[in-house]
């Protein structure tokens, strides 16, 4: 029986809003190790991520079961509630 192989690299970039600089230094190795678990969480692959204060950079190994939009959605909403609940930032992050 042949099967099937899907090899997809994706690298998205997203800002925080109106880009801001509120990514801090201090912080930002937790930011990326909680956005790990959320790409491998959902059975993706993370290849490297790093960023700048105001945006962040993610090369990901996508698996097809999952849409990137919805991928997307996950990490920006999970990260900035969890970004709130730390209080790293003194207004709402976004």
């Amino acid at each position: 029986m042949v099967s099937t192989y899907t090899q997809l690299y994706i690298h998205t970039v997203f800002a925080v809003q109106n880009r801001i600089s509120l990514i801090n230094h201090s912080w930002e190795e937790e930011l990326y190790k909680y956005i790990t678990g959320i790409i491998t969480n959902q059975g993706h692959k993370m290849i490297a991520i790093n960023g700048m204060p105001d945006h962040i950079h993610i090369l990901i190994g996508l698996n097809p079961i999952q849409s990137l939009s919805n991928l997307m959605q996950d990490i920006k909403g999970d990260s900035s509630k969890w970004i709130n609940k730390k209080g790293f930032v003194k207004r709402r992050f976004s």
